[in-house]
Protein backbone atom coordinates (compact mmCIF):
# COMPACT_ATOMS: atom_id res chain seq x y z
CA UNK A 1 0.00 0.00 0.00
CA UNK A 2 1.15 3.38 -1.29
CA UNK A 3 -0.93 5.68 1.35
CA UNK A 4 -1.64 7.96 -1.67
CA UNK A 5 -5.41 7.94 -3.88
CA UNK A 6 -6.61 9.47 -6.50
CA UNK A 7 -9.62 10.98 -5.78
CA UNK A 8 -12.19 11.85 -8.94
CA UNK A 9 -14.82 15.02 -8.34
CA UNK A 10 -16.93 15.85 -11.29
CA UNK A 11 -18.97 19.21 -11.64
CA UNK A 12 -20.88 20.78 -14.27
CA UNK A 13 -19.06 23.90 -14.16
CA UNK A 14 -15.10 23.63 -15.33
CA UNK A 15 -14.04 26.51 -14.19
CA UNK A 16 -15.49 25.87 -10.56
CA UNK A 17 -13.70 22.66 -10.28
CA UNK A 18 -10.40 24.21 -11.46
CA UNK A 19 -10.76 26.57 -8.42
CA UNK A 20 -11.88 23.75 -6.09
CA UNK A 21 -8.80 22.05 -6.92
CA UNK A 22 -6.34 24.98 -6.71
CA UNK A 23 -8.02 25.77 -2.76
CA UNK A 24 -7.31 21.62 -1.89
CA UNK A 25 -3.87 22.11 -3.79
CA UNK A 26 -3.29 25.27 -1.55
CA UNK A 27 -4.37 24.16 1.39
CA UNK A 28 -2.24 20.32 1.02
CA UNK A 29 -5.19 18.63 0.79
CA UNK A 30 -3.76 17.45 -2.76
CA UNK A 31 -0.23 17.68 -4.34
CA UNK A 32 -1.87 18.40 -7.55
CA UNK A 33 -5.36 17.82 -10.32
CA UNK A 34 -5.76 16.36 -13.42
CA UNK A 35 -8.54 17.97 -15.13
CA UNK A 36 -10.45 16.88 -17.98
CA UNK A 37 -12.80 19.46 -19.14
CA UNK A 38 -15.49 17.59 -21.26
CA UNK A 39 -16.96 14.50 -20.64
CA UNK A 40 -20.62 13.42 -20.56
CA UNK A 41 -22.41 11.94 -17.82
CA UNK A 42 -25.32 10.04 -17.99
CA UNK A 43 -27.26 9.17 -14.70
CA UNK A 44 -30.30 8.89 -12.54
CA UNK A 45 -31.17 11.90 -10.39
CA UNK A 46 -35.12 12.34 -8.78
CA UNK A 47 -36.27 9.78 -10.42
CA UNK A 48 -35.30 10.98 -13.95
CA UNK A 49 -32.40 9.87 -16.53
CA UNK A 50 -30.01 13.18 -17.42
CA UNK A 51 -27.50 12.76 -19.84
CA UNK A 52 -25.17 15.89 -19.44
CA UNK A 53 -21.73 17.75 -19.74
CA UNK A 54 -19.53 17.95 -16.78
CA UNK A 55 -15.85 18.57 -15.90
CA UNK A 56 -13.53 16.05 -13.98
CA UNK A 57 -10.32 15.86 -11.72
CA UNK A 58 -8.09 13.44 -10.54
CA UNK A 59 -6.38 14.12 -7.36
CA UNK A 60 -3.91 13.06 -6.28
CA UNK A 61 -3.37 13.14 -2.37
CA UNK A 62 -2.87 10.82 0.71
CA UNK A 63 -5.58 8.30 1.85
CA UNK A 64 -6.02 10.06 5.40
CA UNK A 65 -6.85 13.01 3.59
CA UNK A 66 -9.73 11.99 1.98
CA UNK A 67 -12.79 12.55 4.66
CA UNK A 68 -11.64 16.67 4.53
CA UNK A 69 -11.77 16.31 0.67
CA UNK A 70 -15.21 15.12 1.22
CA UNK A 71 -16.53 17.67 3.65
CA UNK A 72 -15.25 20.51 1.74
CA UNK A 73 -16.75 18.77 -1.25
CA UNK A 74 -20.08 18.85 0.84
CA UNK A 75 -19.26 22.77 1.85
CA UNK A 76 -18.52 24.09 -1.52
CA UNK A 77 -19.89 21.96 -4.38
CA UNK A 78 -23.22 23.21 -5.73
CA UNK A 79 -24.53 19.96 -6.26
CA UNK A 80 -26.50 18.21 -3.46
CA UNK A 81 -24.62 15.66 -3.79
CA UNK A 82 -20.97 15.45 -5.54
CA UNK A 83 -19.41 13.05 -6.81
CA UNK A 84 -16.37 12.00 -4.61
CA UNK A 85 -15.01 8.80 -5.28
CA UNK A 86 -11.26 7.85 -3.84
CA UNK A 87 -9.26 4.95 -5.39
CA UNK A 88 -6.42 3.51 -3.76
CA UNK A 89 -2.55 3.59 -5.74
CA UNK A 90 -1.48 0.36 -5.38
CA UNK A 91 1.99 0.78 -7.01
CA UNK A 92 3.53 3.95 -8.96
CA UNK A 93 6.49 5.92 -9.82
CA UNK A 94 8.42 5.74 -6.04
CA UNK A 95 9.57 9.19 -7.06
CA UNK A 96 6.31 10.49 -7.70
CA UNK A 97 4.44 9.28 -4.89
CA UNK A 98 7.27 10.56 -2.36
CA UNK A 99 6.33 14.08 -4.21
CA UNK A 100 2.68 13.25 -3.46
CA UNK A 101 3.25 12.26 0.06
CA UNK A 102 5.60 15.73 0.80
CA UNK A 103 3.41 17.82 -0.79
CA UNK A 104 0.22 17.06 1.18
CA UNK A 105 -0.47 17.72 5.31
CA UNK A 106 0.44 15.17 7.27
CA UNK A 107 -2.72 14.62 8.88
Amino acid sequence: MTGVVEVVVTAADADWLAAFTRRLVDDRLAACGHQTTAIRSIYRWAGEVHDDSEARVALHTRAALVDRIVERANAEHPYDVPCVLALPVSAGNPAYLEWVLAETADP
